[in-house]
């Protein structure tokens, strides 16, 4: 009896931490409440497809278009199985990623998605306190 092993070898480098802590963030989700989705539309959503390709731009410190697409099929298979999705190369192509762009172009959708990501944010300040004033009470 012989068996065929098909043996995949994917280079994966930090992505798949950028893309847990994203998904942690729920971060597509909230793309997605803000980029709606075209009736027609096939594939991935827009959250994901902004998801990925920022964990894209954070591992390869490449913001262009061109080389998603050869990129994700390179690793498909681990982002299939961290996100989830069913991922196809179709999703990166360079229009895709511009109507993605586009959308997130507009004042008013980039600063819905802000305000979301600012309701789970902590902000932490060192304050040096040079000089302490204690006003006691008259009890």
């Amino acid at each position: 009896m012989n068996i065929e092993l098909k043996i995949t070898t994917e280079s994966i480098d930090d992505f798949p931490l950028l893309l847990e802590v994203m998904i942690h963030m729920d971060l597509p989700n909230i793309f997605d409440r803000h980029l709606k989705r075209h009736g027609l539309q096939q594939g991935l959503s827009w959250g994901w497809i902004a998801v990925i390709w920022l964990a894209h731009m954070l591992t390869e410190g490449d913001h262009r278009k061109q080389p998603v697409q050869a990129w994700v099929r390179q690793a498909g298979e681990t982002i299939r199985r961290i996100s989830g999705q069913e991922v196809r190369e179709l999703d990166f192509t360079d229009d895709r990623l511009m109507l993605l762009l586009r959308r997130l172009s507009k004042a008013a959708i980039w600063e819905a998605i802000e305000t979301e990501l600012g309701r789970n944010m902590m902000r932490v300040y060192k304050l040096e306190a040079k000089r302490v004033r204690l006003d006691t009470t008259t009890v």
